[in-house]
């Protein structure tokens, strides 16, 4: 990862060219405005045009009138249309994504002490403190309209959402408000299980047979492997070693006989499938023995091994590793088994990306879908395009229009600065190094670039370039890699809220621009020696209107009779993104829109055109009549990626409760939603709509395309999404995905008996009995684990649910198996507190919390008795 110190020396001369960046901090600080900011939500329940209303307030506390001109505040906000009050004295100001300003009218006066509210309305609603303005400060401006000033208003408040009104999805929303007692409502079907029907490993293996005894691990046994598993050895003899605080030997030749840990590969066939497979045997008198069919089994064995050992291992060091005897024969049901990470909206430290790999090879995922372009963001190094990290991998203070990027998601005015997340990129040598850490790991790592749409990064940084040329007189230099039509006049608005993040498909130096950046990535995976296998173009969410007033895009369609509407130019840009990618040799993914044509109505349908160009279109809009549409694309011929939404969108909230960060437009996604699909048959599992609405799959579904038998194969796999607008570092990435992965890893992995179960009752019955399982061993192994396993994990705790009948105190919790430890006195509860166990009689307030076996707890319940 780059600093700014590193930036402004490769590229100091582009400082000259962005005349609406920061300013020095210097200047940034020349009069305290001295302003109180507020926010508050004020109903989610207008009709109309508008959705929600919300108000600021403004109360100035300088010793002097604030006027009609010369500041403006600026912030960040989910994007939404505006609709400012009539005859109000200032009013909310929609710029670009999720860049705001708040401005005076011209008969705006506000003395010293006095307040101004400013009520605004908002096109979508707004339900959780993640909604609230992100990161205000003040520009002032001088009487020519130049800035002099940017300060941050540190004095800032935004009042928490409490009513109804508030948190409800309009009138007519279906979801419950969480509360303790719907909690404890929803929690009464589960139940403590003893030890010995939990499953022993997650994710589930096809086979387990304990058996009797245990064996102790310790320095004295010796690492056996043949030469092909030279990084396995290394691997396990480095975690042995960090766990035990002993040295471990390893050694490149035949087992004979003897107490030993033995590492093998050869053929292998578990459960139909002969990749990624192993064995794993542990006995008190041979040791431990794992036989993969490659490579990859044998560190899945690893793996499991992992798993087996006892929760003290991983929390104190221990010179005994106790584990149990057994024999597992294990292959995965799927052989794609990914997670999505999205760096550009926030940044996050190459370290951070490390550790992920880590977990998801402890859950034997094995492909990352690393995001490194968006609107918000360019993240990687490509030495033969500076402007896209000078330029494009730092948000500060600029205007719409600069060749440079605004701020976005509370980044803030200052590039760089403490405790924001706008700003850093991967430098080609992180890059590398991210590449050898997973391949170590058998973890594909799958670059994204993300075009035609979502590019604005790139756009603005190559308009850097073009005026740095074309200041030199260079023209030729300039256009060498632009990716706009100067002249473009189309309208359109991207799903974030842009009007200017489409590149011109027209233009032949877009496709340079493309390649340029494909061969440096090439190189990267060259240099690490690792395989390159895998490429990711994007291609989602074109917005309507792209390319739809453009004179190069003109003269393009007058070469193309066949193409009658311009957004099907996005089929054209694939094409020839898959001919630039094809001397690489590899996969090359997209999201299911570039598997998709509009017909003459304009409605998108299934486009066979790429069926043998090594394309796998990633299905992610598994709602709104778009349900069958993984299964048209597979019966059509292609490979398909399953990244459902509804269930594998780790950044929506876990529930509707207001404290819970993340995105709902997708609906609410819990540990849950995660384990509870069928891939195969994700008419099952499909239940509620995104609003919460439940559905009837008979009548609903009857109609939509099945997954034919014959096309099962085409199913290659599932991913879970990270997408960043809400995550803020490393601890709230964490809280999103864990244990999220979990349940996801297990659906990956293991193919359910209850996916198969046609009868509705039946199915849910044996879902539920499942589940139960899952819960208690995320409470009293998975959870627990985490809190020490490659150095601690900030996972979610779910909150107990509680109810006080004829003043008993009844509690139980999502995950049973967590300690519930209440007060009765108004202070928190600690993990001193009194224990949970039968209910109890109480009065007055009772406060109570989910704590496991590490000590980490979840958020508080309270309720009341009467």
């Amino acid at each position: 990862m780059k600093n700014k110190n590193r930036i402004i020396v490769i590229f100091s001369a582009l400082a000259l060219l962005i005349s609406s960046c920061t300013k020095q901090e210097s200047e940034n600080k020349v009069k305290d405005m001295n302003i109180k900011l507020s926010w508050g939500m004020i109903t989610n329940m207008l009709e109309g045009e508008s959705s929600c209303r919300a108000v600021f307030t403004i109360q100035n506390n300088a010793n002097q009138t604030l006027g009609n001109s010369g500041w403006a505040i600026y912030y960040s906000q989910s994007p939404r249309e505006i609709t400012n009050a009539p005859n109000t004295k200032a009013i909310v100001k929609h710029i670009s994504g999720d860049w705001f300003k708040i401005i005076p009218e011209q008969g705006f006066s506000l003395a010293t002490e006095e307040k101004l509210v400013v009520h605004y309305d908002l096109s979508h609603y707004l339900i959780n403190e993640t909604d609230a303005p992100l990161y205000p400060y003040i520009v002032r401006y001088d009487e020519n309209g130049n800035e002099t000033s940017i300060e941050k208003i540190s004095d800032y408040t935004v009042f928490p959402f409490e009513k109804p009104e508030q948190i409800n999805r309009g009138a007519n929303d279906v979801v419950p408000i969480p509360t303790p007692a719907n909690r404890y409502q929803d929690n009464q079907g589960l139940s403590l299980l003893a030890d010995n029907t939990l499953h022993k490993i997650i994710p589930t293996p096809v086979h387990v047979n304990p058996e009797d005894g245990n064996l102790n691990i310790t320095n004295a046994l010796k690492i056996y492997y043949s030469s092909e598993l030279k990084s396995e050895a290394i691997y396990i003899r480095e975690m042995l070693q960090n766990i035990t605080g002993t040295k471990f030997s390893i050694l490149e030749k035949d087992y004979k006989n003897g107490k030993a840990i033995v590492l093998n590969s050869k053929p292998l066939n578990i459960n139909g499938i002969s990749s990624e497979a192993y064995m794993l045997e542990i006995s008190s008198n041979k040791g431990v023995m794992i036989t993969g069919s490659d490579p990859t089994g044998v560190f899945y064995g690893i793996q499991s091994l992992m798993s087996l050992m006892p929760l003290e291992t991983f929390q104190t060091s221990q010179n005994t590793i106790t584990v149990p005897n057994i024999r597992v024969e294990d292959a995965p049901r799927f052989p794609y088994r990914g997670q999505h990470l999205d760096v550009c909206r926030n940044f996050f430290a190459k370290s951070t990306v490390l550790k992920l790999l880590d977990l998801m090879a402890f859950y034997k995922l094995n492909h990352l879908q690393l995001y490194l372009s968006e609107d918000e963001g360019w993240r990687i190094e490509i030495e033969d395009l500076p402007e896209l990290t000078a330029v494009g991998a730092q948000r500060q203070h600029t205007s719409k229009d600069a060749a440079a990027l605004h701020p976005s998601y509370g980044s803030g005015p200052n590039s760089y600065e403490k405790d924001t997340h706008g700003s850093g990129y991967y430098s080609k040598e992180d890059f590398i190094e991210i590449l050898k850490y997973a391949y170590k790991r058998h973890i594909k790592v799958i670059p994204t670039i993300n075009f035609p749409g979502h590019a604005r990064a790139a756009i603005k940084a190559m308009e850097v370039r073009y005026n740095n040329f074309m200041e030199k007189g260079q023209e030729k230099l300039a256009n060498e890699y632009r990716l706009i039509d100067p002249d473009e006049k189309s309208k359109y608005s991207s799903a974030q809220g842009y009007d200017d993040n489409v590149v011109n498909v027209a233009r032949e130096s877009a496709y340079h621009f493309y390649e340029t950046v494909i061969k440096s990535i090439s190189d990267m995976y060259r240099e690490a020696d690792v395989p390159f296998t895998f490429f990711h173009t994007g291609g989602d969410e074109v917005p309507n209107g792209s390319w739809s007033d453009s004179p190069l895009i003109n003269e393009l369609l007058k070469k193309m009779p066949e193409v009658k509407n311009p957004m099907n130019l996005q089929a054209h840009f694939f094409r020839r993104a898959t001919d630039i990618l094809e001397k690489y040799d590899v996969k090359i993914g997209g999201w299911e829109e570039v598997a998709m044509l509009r017909d003459a109505n304009g409605i998108p349908v299934t486009n066979p055109e790429f069926v043998d160009k090594n394309v796998v279109p990633y299905f992610w809009v598994n709602a709104w009549g778009q349900e069958d549409l993984a299964y048209r694309l597979a019966n059509i011929g292609y490979e398909v990626v399953m990244c459902n939404v509804t269930n594998f969108y780790f950044d929506l909230a876990y529930d509707k409760d207001p404290q819970e960060p993340g995105l709902y437009w997708g609906g609410f996604n819990k540990t849950r939603d995660a384990y509870e699909t069928a891939p195969l048959d994700l008419f099952k599992t499909t239940t509620t709509t995104p609003s919460g609405t439940p559905i009837d799959i008979e009548k609903t579904f009857k109609v939509k395309e099945r997954l034919q038998p014959e096309n099962k194969e085409n199913i290659i796999g599932v991913q879970g999404q990270l997408w960043s607008e809400t995550i803020k570092g490393e601890k709230m990435l964490e809280y999103y995905y864990l244990p999220k992965i979990i349940g996801f890893a297990e659906t990956a992995w293991s193919e359910r008996n209850w996916e198969t179960i046609e009868d509705r009752e039946e199915r849910e019955k044996a879902i539920l009995k499942a589940w139960n399982v899952f819960t208690n061993i995320l409470a009293r192994k998975e959870l627990p684990r985490l809190n020490s396993i490659f150095g601690g994990y900030n996972y979610r705790i779910p909150l107990p649910g509680a109810v006080v009948e004829n003043g008993l105190l009844k509690a139980n919790v999502e995950f049973p198996g967590l300690d519930l430890r209440y007060t009765i006195d108004g202070s928190e509860p600690t993990i001193e507190s009194s224990l949970f166990t039968v209910p109890i009689e109480v009065s007055g307030i009772v406060k109570i919390r989910a704590f496991d076996t590490a000590g980490n707890s979840s958020r508080t319940s309270t309720i009341e008795a009467e």
